[in-house]
């Protein structure tokens, strides 16, 4: 009944929105089911212990019923505070960006980007969210934003823009969603639907299956898994208030046509670059056509706004340089989703050749080469990527593992510690620590960390050669 009365406190229709959390809750329960049967690919994402906190937090989330809205000033389901969006944006949006391979090295650009979102961001409903705005080395085409402000576009979809206009409708949509608590609205859902899994919904909806092979072996999360995948009511309010933020910003209408324009023609074409973008985002004809409407309807004077081609495309110059080697790494990646190892190995070669310090593709190839089993290949690739972007922690995380694969396990363990440094909070770190001080026969120290591990992840294959270490070496006893 407390359910019930959340529901009816917030003013909601009873049937539509338990009929939708039933949904949800469906998914959530397959979802922790895939979750906790193979932790060595997700534990990243969510470990025991953020499960049990999350679900604790949901108690206290039916305390907090419902709140209003800031864009539409009406009620709307909300078990999670101002608070707890910023705080989760803080814990998960670093690995995130990690896992897209880091800001790009061009500060000029990220500035731009960061510039240009921010003159957007202060005319939006929640001008009070700390926002930041980054250009990432991802390769594939995609904005995304967490829900405290977060919001992160690919050099794929920088290259698809052709002015600032376009690039305002971009952060525009994404900073709607932020605004209207698209992603908090789903967690309270999936929260009321299955008793506090909360984060844990938009985490197993979004499992970006062109890369959980890989991001398995290699113990991290791959593109795209922490990202909300929003409904398609979500993607008109988005629109919506993204059209309503670039024109008060004073920018031209014909951005938010152009973006629904480009959107609307890759959706029509299988691209393996896309899928994640048309997974999270889902796009139709109807959205290009009512930008068009609202555009000479609601803001018939904006189209005679500016389109700032020429400064777009002045500050995306560089990026716009390396596009032959994107597009060879975009096709490498392609390649790599369907196990075709050495198509792929063929496509990064391509790139690498027109672009040699390109971090993205250095890690990726090192994947590849992982991939194959060619140890000594991918390390040499993981500390090219090292020593081109230091400040990144990806690439220590994958130096660690094919420095155990090489047998070099003092270079592992410092890999691993740096990795540590540049990005806390993974649990797989501290499982390889324990691999390399085992390596280096060191009982002690690798049963410390792999008993600190076990407190975090107790199930699948790190877990359990993590127990029977433990077993085998009488810190405990076999249950």
């Amino acid at each position: 009944m407390s359910v019930l009365r959340t529901i009816h406190k917030c003013g909601l229709p009873v049937l539509p929105l338990l009929r939708e959390t039933a949904i949800l809750g469906a998914q959530v329960t397959g979802g922790i089911m895939k979750l906790f049967d193979n932790t060595k690919k997700n534990s990243e994402i969510m470990t025991r212990r953020d499960f049990l906190w999350l679900t604790s937090m949901s108690s206290a989330g039916l305390l907090l019923g419902c709140a209003a809205n800031p864009v539409t000033g009406k009620s709307q389901l909300m078990l999670m505070s101002e608070e707890q969006e910023v705080n989760i944006d803080k814990q998960q949006s670093p690995h995130q960006i990690s896992s897209d391979y880091g800001n790009v090295q061009d500060k000029a650009l990220n500035a731009y980007i960061d510039r240009t979102g921010q003159n957007i961001a202060k005319l939006t409903h929640r001008p009070q969210m700390p926002y930041n705005f980054h250009s990432v080395n991802a390769v594939y085409i995609n904005a995304y934003a967490f829900p405290g402000g977060t919001i992160a576009t690919t050099r794929g979809i920088l290259l698809s823009l052709e002015n600032e206009a376009e690039l305002a409708a971009l952060l525009g949509h994404e900073l709607g969603h932020v605004n209207a608590r698209h992603t908090a609205e789903q967690m309270s859902k999936s929260q009321l639907a299955s008793a506090g899994v909360g984060l844990l919904a938009a985490v197993v909806a979004t499992q970006d299956s062109r890369y959980t092979g890989i991001a398995s072996s290699v113990g991290m999360f791959g593109a795209g898994a922490l990202l909300a995948s929003y409904s398609r009511d979500n993607e008109r309010q988005a629109d919506d208030l993204g059209m309503e933020y670039m024109v008060k910003a004073g920018y031209s209408t014909d951005g938010m046509i152009g973006l629904m324009d480009m959107l609307k023609r890759m959706s029509q074409h299988n691209l393996s670059a896309t899928e994640l973008l048309f997974s999270t985002h889902p796009m139709s004809s109807e959205r290009y056509q009512t930008s068009v409407k609202n555009a000479s309807t609601k803001y018939p004077s904006a189209r005679n706004l500016p389109l700032h081609r020429e400064r777009y495309m002045d500050n995306t110059a560089g990026l716009r340089a390396d596009k032959p080697a994107i597009i060879a790494f975009q096709k490498g990646e392609s390649a790599m989703a369907q196990e075709k190892y050495t198509e792929a190995e063929t496509y990064f070669n391509k790139g690498l050749k027109q672009a040699p310090k390109d971090y993205a593709g250095l890690v990726m190839m090192s994947k590849c080469q992982i991939a194959q089993e060619k140890f000594p290949e991918a390390r040499g690739f993981a500390q090219e990527a090292k020593k081109i972007y230091p400040q990144e922690a990806q690439a220590y995380f994958i130096g660690g593992l094919t420095n155990i694969k090489t047998n070099q396990y003092e270079a592992a363990l410092e890999d691993f510690d740096t990795y540590e440094k540049r990005l806390p909070g993974n649990p797989n770190t501290t499982f390889f620590k324990g691999l390399s001080y085992e390596g280096m026969q060191q009982q002690k120290p690798a049963a410390d960390r792999y008993y600190k591990f076990l407190q975090m992840v107790n199930q699948g294959p790190q877990a359990q050669h993590a127990y029977s270490r433990l077993v085998e070496w009488g810190y405990i006893k076999k249950q």
